[in-house]
């Protein structure tokens, strides 16, 4: 299965456009945080395309997700992380939760994602799962959300004071000059070595692991918070035809099943004359299509299985670890 990479990348935007010179340096950046504070947007901007969906509704990302950015001499390897749970403990969030200590225990430097001018108990008791010895950038991101800029710098102080991070640094996702930014303050953090990936490579995920992605991000999307976060996606099919003639694209034959816990949220997903669920494959489809560089043909369904997130058998054979 191919890993993704960025297939209209020019001269003026592939992730390797900077001439290598030097020494090769290379290293892990983990994204941690609690739920729905950018981690996701953060990490397709660093990359400088979408491999990691997004949405209003705490829970989105599920998966450990790298995604890696060449520029110059320096490889950067970031691991975007499911929101730390600290309010739910069935075996879905008990898996997202042991995900993400996975991801923290073996990286050269940590994002701690915050949003600007707020630090809750939840993102204490997030900051207190870290790894100690490892040097930990607070990113307070969202800065674009905050009315009153003024408030920054003294919540700042109060945050200098408090908590010994290796640097402070507010920005926005959404800013590129703020993006461009924070590669130069990873950088002097990673060891020089060999790079891990090819200088082209994007990501880790396959196309079948962004196909379940996406349909789960326009799930959540259009359903909003009538659907709970519980609901997931399985890729039943993946299979990807040569082009039939000179200048066509490839075709991928996708069949998905969307899992749901009642009957009612079956009904929700299917819409009404099933219309929300031809929304939803519709929006898939036209997405995938931009970032694989193929045809798609996908096929949804929609099944009940009562429970499933409190079943740890269930949750693994749904690819969670």
């Amino acid at each position: 299965m191919n890993d993704v990479t960025n297939p209209a990348a020019g001269p003026e935007d592939t992730a390797g456009d900077t001439p290598a010179t030097g020494p090769q340096h290379c290293g892990l950046i983990a994204i941690v945080g609690k739920p729905n504070v950018g981690k996701s947007t953060l990490l397709n901007a660093l990359v400088g395309q979408k491999i990691s969906i997004t949405s209003r509704k705490a829970q989105t990302t599920r998966h450990r997700i790298t995604g890696m950015r060449t520029l110059g001499a320096t490889q950067f390897v970031f691991v975007d992380t499911p929101g730390f749970q600290t309010l739910h403990a069935n075996a879905l969030n008990k898996s997202l939760n042991k995900t993400v200590q996975g991801a923290v225990g073996d990286v050269d430097l940590i994002l701690f994602v915050v949003e600007a001018g707020s630090f809750t108990p939840a993102d204490e008791r997030v900051l207190k799962l870290l790894g100690k010895g490892i040097p930990t950038v607070l990113l307070a991101n969202k800065l674009d959300n905050v009315h009153r800029r003024g408030d920054i710098a003294p919540w700042l102080q109060t945050m200098q004071a408090k908590h010994s991070f290796a640097e402070f640094v507010p920005m926005s996702a959404k800013n590129a000059k703020d993006v461009e930014r924070l590669f130069g303050i990873c950088e002097k953090y990673l060891p020089e070595q060999p790079w891990f990936y090819d200088e082209d490579e994007l990501t880790d995920r396959s196309e079948k692991f962004l196909a379940g992605e996406l349909v789960r991000e326009k799930l959540f999307r259009l359903t909003g918070d009538e659907l709970p976060y519980t609901s997931t996606v399985i890729i039943d099919k993946f299979e990807e035809e040569p082009p039939q003639k000179k200048g066509q694209k490839r075709l991928l034959r996708i069949a998905a099943t969307i899992v749901v816990e009642r009957d009612g949220h079956k009904a929700m997903v299917i819409g009404d004359k099933g219309e929300r669920i031809k929304r939803i494959g519709m929006e898939t489809r036209v997405e995938l299509e931009k970032l694989a560089d193929a045809k798609v043909f996908l096929e949804l369904w929609v099944k009940v299985r009562s429970g499933w997130a409190d079943d740890e058998a269930r949750v693994r054979s749904f690819g969670y670890e």
